[in-house]
């Protein structure tokens, strides 16, 4: 049995398309950092019980932070690299296609992919995502990490929302259409 749950990439990228510049720094980030301004995360996080990332991402994560954000949240980390699990967080190194297979036929709330860009063109690939939800950040990286390759499946998208910031951030929530517009 297949429950409801959502694949949903939340994440941020610059105007230009990078979720991280030259070398994988997303100090840009910063730019839109606002006290008391978290653009609906909040909301977000209390519709997901489980997250998926990628090791990159987890490591700069965990640089950035002194507890891991997710810690209350079943999660896994995508890596090459067998490690084993801290608390909640699965370190995973298997096929993220039957992995969202098995998340998916278990009851529970959506999925939350919070990155990396490999992650996020993999599921892709397979059709996987169910729903967008991209900040924009107001800045022209130039060059880096961008969040959409070459090489998927067309899918077409229905915009569900928009959200615009006073510090320029804007926000996107697509919904894949199971259908392609004709």
């Amino acid at each position: 049995m297949v429950s409801d749950r959502k694949i949903v990439v939340y994440i941020a990228m610059s105007v230009d398309g990078y979720i991280a510049g030259q070398g994988g720094n997303m100090s840009f980030l910063s730019i839109v950092e606002e006290a008391g301004q978290d653009y609906g995360y909040g909301d977000f996080a209390e519709t997901v019980d489980t997250v998926i990332m990628g090791r990159k991402t987890y490591d700069w994560v965990m640089t950035q932070v002194s507890e891991f954000p997710h810690a209350s949240k079943e999660t896994y980390i995508v890596t090459r690299t067998p490690q084993t699990s801290i608390g909640n967080i699965n370190f995973f190194n298997g096929s993220l296609k039957s992995l969202i297979a098995q998340l998916k036929s278990l009851p529970g709330k959506d999925i939350f992919v919070d990155g990396g860009a490999e992650i996020v063109n993999e599921l892709l690939k397979d059709e996987l995502v169910d729903e967008f939800i991209i900040s924009v950040i107001p800045v022209l990286l130039g060059e880096g990490v961008r969040l959409f390759h070459t090489g998927k499946p067309e899918q077409n998208l229905r915009l569900k929302n928009t959200s615009q910031y006073d510090k320029g951030l804007v926000q996107l929530h697509y919904i894949r259409r199971s259908k392609p517009i004709v």
